[in-house]
């Protein structure tokens, strides 16, 4: 039976001397000797025992922790000033894009400063909205947030999923939207999953996992998803079983019935792969099986919408960057199938159908572009865009009109335009007063090599007229997996980094969805070394054209990214200054053994299989540590409520980084409680959390002491 953890004593405070402080003392964490052997390799996990989070000896190590940074935070002399500029900054009023639904607007709002966005809704663009929701009331410390929404075909039901601190389970309720009053439905164990209503507004489709064993809520493996039905007014054990696959625990399903209301559309997903399957279901007919139209998982398909048995959908099958095509059900074999709209030179990302039209979202080298096709896939027009930036919205049902959608980039929060989609003409409907002039700052996009030569985009923010003298600090943030696109996005807590003179750079490494499928598989797997070369390849490309020196050079990035950066650290301390490492995936041998951590098996690989093993165990942040190497200094964050990666990861790293480190500077862990992995966090915590982070960059890059 291994020894329990023994803490020693810390020293919380920070003593400065001559401009530099003394080498903090860490809370001491006992080395346990547990040890597992992958494939005839012994690989020690010393610190196993924080992997329960609740333990005794856990909650003191976090207590005495936080205990350290806090101290360590509170001596920052610009951190009161960088909180108060965020807090002004934050506090303008915030619009989602409308949706319209049975002939009333829905739209979220924030005042300001409200910890949560309401849910409001409108019988029309010019009449008072009412609220439907306001999370704000349902927790004194905004720690309850909106997790989803549905509104009945007829507008006048909503069913609406909670969460608490952070985490993904969601509690799912009905609402009557004329009176606001909820029905005693309520149902539980749900996540990865919204409502989707019959055509009668009766009830809805859901999926849900079984309920977990007791304690085990926040970190026990999650498999064995359901796809249910609802009946409004009936408790939850009454609800249907619509279909479950026991010989295929790991299936995940995402159901959601036509706008026509005639089927049951199935995603079928495999982990986090883009690789899916398409079934349906007849809800026109009694007694309907679950068809599997599309059951072969060789590819993406995405749902579009359907013309009666003609189902349409944009697949990356036979064509990396995406294309269009049509599958009538009555003769599904591909030899059936037609091309609607071809593959083209840009990536194209999703597609919805209004007014009879395709409404086509693109990226051009990470940009956006929306171009409009009719149902035939010709090109109808192209709409205009403001500059080089971002998309979103363009919702809406086959025969409608109008739609809105919302443009942003680094220096523009979303602006919103309502567009018609019979003259495609975009009108403007929204525009934020921020405290902010986007006029004083630029944004450029820029092209340099990786290791193994290839080409990959960066976008670089600053104020214009920047002297390019190596001595800018620079934020460097990334991503790199799950394809995901990292696009143009405003974000409050970047101004005041920008404010005080920094530089904020953003590549689009390979592991990303950028380029289409080819440039997402380029950093899966085997392939992921190339991720991390990427994002050091483009530090090394801002140090050589002047914009910063290593010891200027922060990095930074968050879940998939948080391991990036850890990663990048470990393979090269000496070329960075600083590095915040949020809610980040440390342990690439042990990620797969909690809540839905199996799922990036698809992306990173397993710990199971040999190979796959060798190039995990080769960049594990976690097992590339090496006693006495001076690390940068690095502040990591993470939640005690993280239920999707969980907090176990930011703690062993941590332990074991606060053991190695050889040079002087700081190894410190942030760790948010009542907070998840990120989803439904309270602005105040947002707000501190931000000014805790730049106040740590500018101790750490011997920042200019300018009031933000």
């Amino acid at each position: 039976m291994r020894q329990l953890m023994m803490l020693g004593v810390i020293a919380a405070t920070v003593v400065m001397v001559g401009g530099c402080s003394k080498r903090l003392v860490y809370p001491q964490a006992h080395k346990g000797e547990v040890t597992n052997v992958y494939h005839g390799v012994e690989v020690a996990d010393p610190y196993r025992w924080l992997e329960d989070p609740d333990s005794p000896e856990t909650r003191e190590w976090i207590e005495a922790q936080n205990k350290l940074t806090f101290g360590y935070l509170e001596q920052i002399p610009t951190r009161p000033k960088i909180t108060t500029r965020l807090t002004k900054l934050w506090n303008y009023e915030k619009y989602s894009t409308p949706v319209k639904r049975g002939g009333r607007y829905f739209h979220y709002k924030n005042d300001g400063l409200q910890n949560q966005y309401v849910l409001y809704t409108a019988e029309s663009l010019d009449s008072e909205p009412k609220v439907l929701i306001d999370p704000n009331k349902l927790s004194e410390d905004g720690t309850v947030s909106l997790g989803g929404v549905s509104v009945s075909k007829d507008g006048k039901l909503m069913a609406y999923g909670l969460s608490t601190a952070g985490s993904d389970w969601q509690e799912w309720h009905v609402r009557n939207i004329d009176s606001g009053r909820d029905f005693p439905d309520h149902l539980k164990w749900i996540k990865f999953s919204k409502a989707s209503w019959t055509k009668d507004g009766k009830g809805f489709f859901y999926s849900r996992y079984d309920e977990p064993e007791e304690g085990a809520e926040l970190q026990g493996v999650n498999r064995s998803q359901k796809v249910f039905h609802h009946r409004l007014g009936t408790s939850q054990p009454e609800d249907t079983l619509v279909y479950q696959r026991p010989d295929q625990e790991e299936w995940g399903f995402y159901a959601s019935v036509t706008d026509d209301g005639n089927y049951l559309i199935i995603s079928v997903t495999h982990g986090t792969e883009r690789k899916n399957g398409v079934f349906y279901k007849d809800l026109t007919a009694e007694a309907a099986p679950v068809v599997e139209l599309l059951n072969k998982f060789d590819a993406e398909y995405d749902f579009i919408d359907n013309d009666g048995p003609l189902f349409w959908f944009r697949t990356d099958l036979d064509a990396p960057r995406g294309r269009v095509i049509a599958i009538d059900t009555r003769r599904p074999q591909p030899t059936n199938w037609q091309e609607v709209i071809p593959q083209g030179k840009d990536t194209l990302r999703g597609v919805n159908l209004l007014n009879d039209r395709f409404v086509a979202a693109y990226l051009h080298d990470a940009h956006s572009q929306v171009k409009i096709f009719d149902l035939n896939g010709n090109l109808v027009r192209e709409v205009h865009l403001p500059g080089l930036g971002s998309v979103g919205g363009f919702a809406g049902k086959r025969t409608d009109t109008e739609t809105f959608y919302s443009f942003t980039s680094f220096s523009t929060p979303r602006v919103i335009y309502r567009y018609d989609m019979e003259t495609g003409k975009s009108t403007l409907y929204r525009r934020p007063k921020v405290d902010f002039d986007p006029d004083a700052y630029e944004t450029k996009q820029v092209f340099y090599h990786s290791k193994d030569g290839t080409r990959v985009p960066m976008f670089i923010t600053h104020k214009k007229g920047l002297k390019l003298d190596g001595n800018n600090p620079t934020y460097l943030y990334g991503y790199g997996g799950f394809n995901a696109a990292m696009t143009p996005f405003f974000y409050v807590g970047n101004l005041v980094w920008l404010e005080m003179g920094g530089v904020f750079a953003m590549p689009n490494i390979r592991g990303g969805g950028e380029y289409g499928k080819e440039w997402h598989e380029a950093g899966m797997k085997l392939n992921r070394q190339n991720v991390f070369d990427d994002f050091i390849a483009a530090a090394q490309w801002l140090i050589e054209n002047k914009y910063t020196c290593s010891r200027k050079l922060a990095i930074g990035g968050a879940s998939n990214g948080g391991l990036l950066v850890a990663a990048c650290m470990a393979q090269r301390p000496e070329l960075f200054g600083a590095v915040l490492s949020d809610v980040g995936v440390l342990d690439m041998l042990r990620f797969n053994k909690f809540t839905i951590g199996w799922a990036w098996e698809s992306d990173y690989g397993s710990p199971q299989n040999p190979e796959e093993f060798k190039a995990l165990y080769a960049y594990s942040p976690l097992h590339n540590l090496k006693p006495g190497t001076h690390y940068p200094a690095i502040m990591l964050s993470t939640a005690d409520h993280d239920d999707r990666v969980v907090p176990a990861h930011s703690f062993k790293f941590t332990a074991a980084l606060q053991a190695a480190q050889g040079g002087p500077a700081s190894v410190l862990i942030r760790i948010e409680t009542k907070a998840g992995h990120g989803a439904g966090k309270p602005t105040t915590k947002r707000i501190e959390e931000q000014a805790d982070q730049w106040a740590f960059l500018v101790r750490n890059l011997s920042f200019p002491q300018k009031s933000p």
